[in-house]
This record gives structure tokens, C-alpha cells and sequence, in this order.
């Protein structure tokens, strides 16, 4: 699930902004005060939203967005005067005062924006090592040589053993080395 901080100088603020984020089925993982605060949050997740206004005791908002750890997305929440100085600054924005369907609309894109760079991220297949591939190669040569398999049936031999055995294709192709050596 989607992380979502919430960082505004006034604390009450911030639990009124989580309650109306909660109701319409949001998870809210932290309300805080400061952005030092909201890192310290945001490193303890893989990705999430924050959401802010301008300034923070300690910090900008453009200090808060260049320390959050990669995966996650800033939130502006001010007046339209303020939004219109701080245009181009990359970070989405909702206007105050603030209109909660617009809130709504905009925290469930940044949640669908988010999850689906996650769904894209698991497509993508780990690149093995040179010693795992070396490894499987080694496997696949014995299962040809002793089973007098091609090579691309020792690779579907091994992909089915690591799928019946719930292990990976290195683990599998040192079982196979180990037993037939």
C-alpha cells in the first residue's frame, strides 16, 4: 500500500487533512510538523505521497521534495497566489482553500500513478550475475552431455525444477550440479 505522510507546521491541520483522507479509505502513515520529520518517515518506506504546505519550521517545501527518497511524490497545498510563485517546481499542487473532492481526485491519481510504476517494476526481470549465469550455463552442459538434451531443453528442464521447487534457477542448477557430479 501507498505510504502517505502528512508534513504541515500547524499539527491540527495535519490531523484534520488525515481525517478527511482516512474517510474516503486512505492510509495515512505519519502526521508530523516538521520535514525533517517527514524524511525520517518517508526512509522507513519504499514509496508513498507527502503531502505539505510551503514552508515547514525547518525547512521549504522544495528542501522537503530534494530529501525524500526516491518513489516518493510531493504534494503542495497553499493558497493559488503561493501555487503561482512556486509554478514549474515539478510537485503537484491543490489550491486553498481547500475544495476535498479536488484533494480526493488528486491523492487517488498520485496513488494510481504510484502503483502502477510498481506493477512495471515487478515486469522487469532481475539481471542475473556472471557466476549465476555461469552456474545455470554449467548446469544446462551436464544435462546435455549426460541426457543428451539440447540446450534448450536443459534450460526447460531447470526453469520447470525451479518452478516445481519454488527455488531460482541458480539454486536449482546447484542442486543439479551437485547430484550429478
Amino acid at each position: 500500500m501507498t505510504g502517505i505522510i502528512i508534513a504541515f507546521p500547524k499539527i491540527e491541520d495535519a490531523r484534520k487533512l488525515k481525517s478527511v483522507l482516512v474517510r474516503s479509505g486512505h492510509s495515512v502513515t505519519a502526521v508530523c510538523s516538521t520535514g525533517a520529520q517527514a524524511v525520517s518517515h518517508a526512509d522507513g518506506l519504499h514509496e508513498g505521497i507527502v503531502l505539505c504546505g510551503v514552508r515547514l519550521p525547518d525547512m521549504m517545501y522544495s528542501e522537503l521534495a530534494d530529501n525524500l527518497p526516491e518513489g516518493f511524490e510531493l504534494l503542495l497545498m497553499a493558497s493559488e497566489h503561493v501555487l503561482e510563485e512556486c509554478a514549474g517546481s515539478g510537485c503537484l499542487s491543490v489550491a486553498m482553500p481547500l475544495k476535498v473532492h479536488e484533494l480526493i481526485d488528486t491523492v487517488d491519481m498520485m496513488v494510481q500513478t504510484i502503483e502502477r510504476r510498481r506493477r512495471k517494476r515487478k515486469t522487469i526481470p532481475k539481471k542475473r550475475s556472471g557466476g549465476e549465469q555461469a552456474l545455470i550455463r554449467e548446469a544446462k552442459e551436464l544435462l546435455m552431455e549426460r541426457n543428451h538434451m539440447t540446450e534448450e531443453e536443459a534450460h526447460r528442464y531447470i526453469q520447470k525444477s525451479s518452478m516445481d521447487t519454488g527455488t531460482n534457477m541458480t539454486e536449482t542448477a546447484e542442486m543439479i550440479l551437485s547430484m550429478m557430479r
